[in-house]
């Protein structure tokens, strides 16, 4: 089947149609700057743009920053705080006139990896984390996805995950990749101790930053780096809509 996938970033918003049996991208990515500030119109006239660049009329599968439950959103940590009880299923099939279908992000990054990349044919319990300026998470029990988990929003010395352990924070206090590693270790043996996991996934632009801080992660899980890298939203979300 193919949809229209779209993955909605902090920076930017990716789209590229999907071959949702293979997980191929069937034409040439493109991308537009994540309008400032991210509001539901701005996002909505956006991703419009992209559906009428490849004069889409079928399916489209949208991976979302934020928990989304029968259509409507309810959180806002790193997007506009206006998209807080928007119906965005009915806003983005209204403004591009196709049935568009959102999905959490991390969750969407995580379907695709699962089926298609690193984690597949894994039926154990599997726990992708995405990191960038957050930290997303996806959570994966005998293939079964346990949506909207946002794991990266648990409390961690007197933090969350994410302001503790992101890239985001990497770069704002300008740590060495030991001491950030440290501290993304001490993450992942919080995770572990509360889920006991048989694979972590790591995703994000992190996925290919592994090697410089792999001796200092000192978990006994098995962790590997995310093999869709950037295409994995946009895969998944597409995924996600195939099955509406």
């Amino acid at each position: 089947m193919e949809v229209l996938g779209i993955d909605f970033g902090g920076t930017g918003i990716k789209a590229a149609p999907i071959n949702t049996l293979t997980g191929e991208l069937l034409a040439e990515r493109q991308r537009f700057d994540t309008p400032q500030p991210s509001t539901p119109e701005a996002v909505a006239a956006t991703i419009n743009q992209l559906a009428k660049h490849y004069q889409w009329k079928g399916k489209i599968g949208v991976g979302f920053p934020s928990v989304v439950q029968n259509g409507m959103v309810h959180s806002a940590a790193n997007i506009d705080k206006t998209w807080i009880g928007i119906k965005v299923d009915e806003l983005l099939s209204a403004r591009t006139g196709c049935d568009v279908y959102t999905v959490n992000d991390a969750d969407a990054a995580g379907v695709a990896e699962l089926h298609h990349g690193a984690g597949k044919d894994n039926k154990g319990i599997v726990m992708l984390l995405t990191i960038g300026t957050g930290i997303g998470t996806a959570f994966f029990v005998n293939g079964e996805l346990f949506p909207n988990t946002e794991l990266g929003h648990l409390q961690f010395k007197g933090e969350t995950v994410e302001k503790y352990a992101s890239d985001a924070v990497r770069k704002k206090l300008d740590l060495t990749w030991k001491k950030w590693g440290m501290r993304l270790d001490e993450v992942l043996h919080y995770y572990e101790q509360l889920f006991y996991p048989d694979l972590f996934i790591i995703g994000g632009g992190t996925s290919k930053r592994l090697d410089k801080i792999q001796e200092f992660i000192t978990i006994k899980t098995p962790m590997v780096p995310a093999q869709l890298q950037n295409n994995a939203g946009l895969i998944g979300a597409a995924m996600f809509a195939s099955k509406k």
